[in-house]
């Protein structure tokens, strides 16, 4: 029995140690709107899609919410983000090798970002798209993580059920949201400590990890899911 169908992987801070330019860009927007950014401001929002950002953002700074400012600061912020991956984009520990050996085993890999499509294709510049056979950016479904609807729809991709799809987070956020895809969840956390949980196996890093490692851990977080009528254990 297969149960590992697909890799489902983030982004930011879980393929590459992108994080640390998300502090560098939000400090400036910080500056920019006349505030200085605080450590728990910046921790709400790792992970996060825009709009929760930007929610986040003008409620710590009292700016009135308005919807154009905000999406003008937004997009100031994906801009200056991008000046910054163009830069290069930093692997995670481990990160290239691991898909590396998903694409040599052929196992389908999508990756699910919160990362708008405008700036995720110019960080796959410096990853590589040919890993990939979905892409799913956060300014494609309707609701961002920590909302389901980025893994429901990468799973919707490749024609697959969640539930044999194992996706890997670093972020409470992230992990947040393909748990309630129905995903078993790889975490690894960077920036924030990830809560446990039962859908959830937590590493240090990704390096050393191997399609076996992959398969032996989905197929524990399967088995910790309780099996019924609507809800079977083997996927063949």
């Amino acid at each position: 029995m297969t149960v590992l169908r697909a890799v489902l992987c983030d982004m930011d801070g879980t393929l590459v140690d992108s994080e640390k330019l998300w502090d560098v860009a939000m400090e400036a927007l910080y500056d920019r709107l006349g505030g200085v950014l605080t450590p728990e401001v910046r921790a709400a929002t790792v992970g996060g899609c825009a709009e929760n950002t930007m929610r986040i953002v003008y409620d710590d700074l009292g700016l009135p919410p308005d919807p154009a400012a905000m999406a003008a600061s937004a997009r100031w912020l994906h801009d200056y983000t991008g000046e910054l991956f163009d830069a290069g984009l930093p692997w995670c520990d481990g990160a290239q090798d691991l898909l590396e050996a998903l694409a040599a085993a052929a196992v389908p890999t999508a990756l699910v970002t919160n990362t708008p499509r405008m700036l995720a294709e110019r960080a796959l510049g410096s990853i590589g798209r040919h890993y990939f056979s979905a892409v799913v950016c956060g300014d494609e479904v309707p609701a961002g993580k920590p909302a389901p609807d980025p893994y429901l729809r990468a799973a919707q991709l490749l024609e697959l059920d969640p539930r044999w799809c194992l996706a890997v987070e670093d972020s409470p956020t992230g992990a947040a949201a393909a748990e309630a895809a129905g995903c078993p969840v790889l975490v690894v956390p960077n920036a924030l400590p990830v809560p446990g949980g039962a859908r959830r196996h937590q590493v240090t890093s990704l390096r050393g990890l191997g399609l076996a490692d992959l398969h032996q851990i989905c197929v524990r977080l399967a088995d910790s899911q309780p099996a019924s009528a609507g809800n079977p254990r083997d996927p063949s």
